[in-house]
């Protein structure tokens, strides 16, 4: 196993709670499937896996009100198939019609250090592990990425540094508080069903350390 260190940051984030069913409200910190999203960004292959296994909190947790218009509906499935078949079809959503106001809870000026864990799960990375690693540190030395990574929501992008030594950067925000119950990730066991997975997440001296963190279903 090899550990990587990101520093992340950007203007806004929106790392969203799904007990909210209408409005946007955002967690008080990024959350892990969204810090292990922003790994995957710059490298993924179905051979490897990423587990973060630390997150520290690089700036005060800062918030802002937002209302915006939104879309309330999606292109169908079944029309999108029909036009392919047919070669020609109207698949235009009119905003005039499907627009809604919803009001969301944001976070504002953010900036993370995310520690997550290579792991080889099949294929040639169980074999020849060091390809992964060389190939991540290559691309996040130099920004590259498959797709540009985001906070929560994809119209807030993230930028990203690779941190090489990370008990030379600054030490994470110096906060304690108990951030109550997160989303950890989801459970893809089940194909059909996937399960979220929460734990109860525990801001010390700016840190969340989740080896130590007891996910439940």
């Amino acid at each position: 196993m090899t550990s990587f260190c990101l520093e992340v940051s950007g203007d806004f984030a929106c790392f969203t709670r799904p007990e909210m069913k209408v409005e946007r409200v955002s967690y008080d910190v990024i959350t892990p499937s969204a810090a292990r999203s922003i790994f995957e960004a710059i490298l993924w292959k179905p051979a490897i896996r990423w587990e973060v296994r630390r997150i520290e909190v690089l700036k005060p947790i800062r918030w802002m009100s937002v209302r915006r218009n939104e879309v309330s509906a999606k292109a169908s499935v079944r029309n999108a198939q029909t036009a392919m078949n047919a070669g020609h079809g109207n698949l235009a959503l009119y905003i005039e019609d499907d627009r809604q106001q919803r009001a969301g809870l944001f976070l504002r000026d953010v900036a993370y250090r995310l520690h997550a864990e290579l792991l080889p799960v099949g294929g040639d990375a169980l074999s020849t592990p060091a390809k992964y690693r060389e190939m991540f540190q290559r691309r996040a030395e130099k920004g590259q990425c498959v797709n540009q990574p985001y906070l929560g929501c994809r119209e807030f992008a993230a930028r990203f540094r690779l941190i090489t030594d990370p008990d030379s950067e600054a030490p994470a925000l110096n906060e304690s508080r108990d951030l109550g119950w997160m989303l950890y990730d989801m459970d893809f066991t089940a194909a059909n069903d996937p399960k979220p997975r929460f734990f109860r997440a525990d801001l010390q001296n700016g840190v969340i350390d989740l080896a130590q963190a007891q996910v439940t279903a």
